[in-house]
């Protein structure tokens, strides 16, 4: 087991319920408009998952370059202004626009420079639903599924292959900005971590279920992959890098077939 029983049934509750959270938000943004006047890129559904391939690539290899120049202060406002965008568009789901924008300012500003633990994981259960809102319109079934298959791969190739996410993920907690849930535990001595995409693409996933399906669908998806998290965390080793996509995909994939069964 990687963690202690406890904190490996925290993590994935908190894995769940961003899901169940970000699935709320895409509902509720059904026929609404996006904040600030932002919009939605215009693609074809059948190739959506081409210019989010890119920007994933894209943005991995800018990171790369800030951690090869370990540059602390550009990452920061990198991440401050990912995480204000997202945020605005996670909480212009409840809220009106501008008061949305005023509150993503203020958790943003926490939790980039002021970072406590309960503040960190708070943000993330909003964060990446931002994701979603802006990119499951321009997906179906098929390209949210090869999306998702891309993201596994390119996931086990950074991981076991070229260990460059590794060193991002190293270099992110080292910064104290890290993107994704974390539970120290042992006195801070270790920490249970989930990085950013291993929350967000699931979401985006049965977000597109949701749109294509109903929410019922979309929460039957979110919790069997939640058991699929359950289930690497418990046979994966400690002191071990592990891929999470390809387990996560894995259970949004039977969590999506299973949910087709039984409704």
């Amino acid at each position: 087991m990687k963690h202690n029983l406890k904190i490996t049934i925290i993590i994935v509750l908190l894995f769940l319920t961003t899901q169940l959270i970000g699935l709320k938000i895409v509902d509720n943004y059904d026929g609404k408009e996006l904040p600030l006047g932002i919009e939605r890129p215009e693609v074809e559904e059948e190739v959506g998952f081409i210019p989010l391939m890119f920007a994933i690539l894209i943005a991995t290899g800018l990171a790369l370059i800030l951690v090869k120049f370990g540059a602390m202060k550009i990452w920061k406002t990198w991440f401050f202004i990912a995480t204000l965008y997202l945020l605005t568009l996670s909480l212009g789901g409840f809220f009106e626009a501008n008061i949305a924008f005023i509150i993503a300012v203020g958790l943003s500003l926490l939790r980039t420079f002021r970072r406590s633990i309960i503040s960190h994981n708070i943000v993330e259960l909003f964060v990446y639903a931002g994701i979603p809102v802006i990119f499951s319109t321009i997906l179906n079934m098929v390209s949210a599924s090869i999306l998702l298959i891309f993201i596994s791969i390119y996931d086990a190739i950074a991981v076991w292959k070229t260990k460059h996410m590794i060193k991002l993920a190293k270099f992110t907690t080292q910064s104290k900005v890290f993107a994704g849930l974390m539970i120290p535990y042992d006195n801070g001595k270790k920490a249970a971590i989930l990085g950013g995409g291993d929350i967000g693409f699931p979401m985006l996933f049965s977000s597109v279920i949701l749109l294509n399906h109903s929410f019922q669908h979309a929460i039957i998806t979110s919790i069997i992959t939640s058991v699929a998290l359950l289930i690497l965390l418990l046979f994966s080793n400690k002191n071990k890098f592990y891929p999470a996509m390809p387990f996560i995909s894995a259970g949004c994939f039977i969590g999506y077939f299973l949910s087709l069964l039984l409704i």
